[in-house]
């Protein structure tokens, strides 16, 4: 691929965001009423390509069951304040009401409370009770502490989430989770991310994970790119990651991995254009804490918000524009892409002739 050069004694590599691409319409075009959605990892199928990240503004076992009930997944944040507090509910509220100027130190003290294994086992008991799908979201530090609670509490899909998740980190203060080890000997399907380059995806697509989840900085909530410096644009990620998926059904045989965009989808064209660079399915936060049913009362932020040592991340308003069903089938109220996602994309797969979520993997795309 051509390389710019940044200076004499640096190249680098251009990369595209979504805002950078534009899908190109094929010969044929479709009713939308013929378009499925459906995807599916391992044994759970799933009506549409949406998953709720795993963030306390986005995700309680309610918007949880809500969300599987309308055929998507969501994840619930295993670290977050379901599982450090019998009831949230209060401290979900003051956090809506923080002046930006303290927000972060005051929820920095709000999540010094411990992680209760015995909440983890009844929010996780709560989901499966509602008969849906039940995923839990752990940070892989914590993943070494609280992988057989969860186990045992009945999760049908584990996903081990950070900033930057690689399959050989190093560290001499304490032992890395071995991730092929940790996969291999787990009975349920792993997914796990972030990662954003074609070698990090090969590496962790060969520990065995199920799904591998692309992109970090790059959140509505994020500040990592100014805190960091480390951040890349997701058109370029999902399509790099999506050519190690395609190297790796060669290498391994015929296994596939699913590939998950995680960030700067706050649209209903970026979900599109995520689906079109290679993405099985989509994973949203900004775009659901919008709902009247997300905890965060009209803001949004993740656990990089409240890091103890190094916040990279923000409180944010995002507002509140309508239901759930709203955000995702519609009827939609406003024309900036924030709501009826599911049914947007359904259009602009319909208008480019392809009928299911593989087949529009491969629609072509151009630089604008």
């Amino acid at each position: 691929m051509t390389e710019i050069e940044i200076g004499r004694g640096k190249r680098g590599r251009r990369a595209y965001s979504f805002d950078d691409i534009a899908i190109v319409p094929s010969r044929r075009t479709r009713d939308p009423e013929e378009v499925s959605t459906a995807w599916q990892i391992d044994a759970y199928r799933f009506e549409m390509p949406v998953i709720a990240a795993p963030m306390d503004s986005v995700a309680s076992p309610s918007t949880v069951i809500e969300l599987g009930r309308r055929g998507g997944l969501g994840v619930l944040n295993l670290e977050g304040l379901w599982t450090r507090y019998e009831d949230p509910e209060p401290l979900l509220a003051e956090i809506a009401e923080l002046d930006p100027d303290a927000a972060t130190a005051r929820m920095q003290q709000i999540y010094d409370e411990p992680i209760k294994p015995d909440l983890i086992t009844a929010r996780l008991a709560e989901i499966r009770a509602a008969g849906v799908t039940v995923a839990g979201a752990l940070s892989p530090p914590r993943t070494k502490q609280l992988w057989k609670t969860v186990v045992d509490a009945g999760v049908d899909i584990f996903v081990i989430r950070g900033t930057t998740v690689s399959a050989e980190h190093v560290s001499s203060q304490i032992e890395p989770l071995n991730l092929k080890q940790f996969i291999y000997e787990l009975d349920v399907p792993v997914v796990v991310g972030g990662c954003a380059t074609y070698q990090a995806a090969l590496h962790l697509m060969r520990t065995g994970a199920a799904g591998v989840m692309v992109g970090f900085g790059g959140g509505a909530a994020h500040t990592t790119r100014s805190v960091l410096g480390v951040a890349v644009p997701m058109a370029s990620a999902v399509a790099d990651v999506a050519a190690a998926r395609r190297d790796y059904l060669d290498e391994s045989g015929g296994r596939y991995v699913h590939v998950i965009a995680d960030g700067s989808v706050g649209r209903s064209g970026d979900l599109a254009k995520a689906v079109a660079c290679g993405a099985d399915a989509v994973m949203l936060g900004s775009p659901l804490a919008r709902a009247q049913e997300a905890p965060g009362h009209g803001f949004h932020w993740g656990l990089e918000a409240h890091h103890g040592e190094l916040p990279r991340g923000a409180r944010v308003e995002v507002g509140t524009i309508g239901t759930l069903e709203e955000i995702l089938f519609g009827p939609s109220r406003r024309s900036d892409g924030t709501m009826n996602l599911v049914g947007a994309l359904r259009r602009a797969m319909a208008t480019t002739g392809y009928t299911d979520l593989k087949e529009f993997q491969r629609i072509e795309v151009v630089v604008q």
